[in-house]
């Protein structure tokens, strides 16, 4: 059974860095790619392990403390007097 092969949309190829060469498929837990302009071939075993998700700022969860020290900035009009 033959899987359906298709390219990858702004991929420059490792070898001949020709770009919109490169196809892809899967097949029995395998992933292949190849160039269709140079002899490129890569096949990678599909690992089921999920790779941990990196710790940034928009997924971490906030302190409360640094929360409540917030304060709204004021934005002051050089023509008009100051409270």
């Amino acid at each position: 059974m033959s899987s359906v092969k298709r390219f990858i949309a702004g991929v420059i190829c490792p070898r001949c860095a020709a770009m919109d060469r490169i196809r892809a498929w899967e097949q029995n837990n395998i992933r292949y790619r190849e160039c269709v302009s140079c002899d490129f071939f890569e096949q990678l075993p599909i690992e089921d392990e999920a790779t941990p998700e990196l710790t940034t700022r928009v997924n971490q969860v906030r302190d409360e403390q640094k929360v409540q020290d917030v304060q709204p900035v004021r934005i002051l009009d050089p023509g008009k007097p100051h409270r």
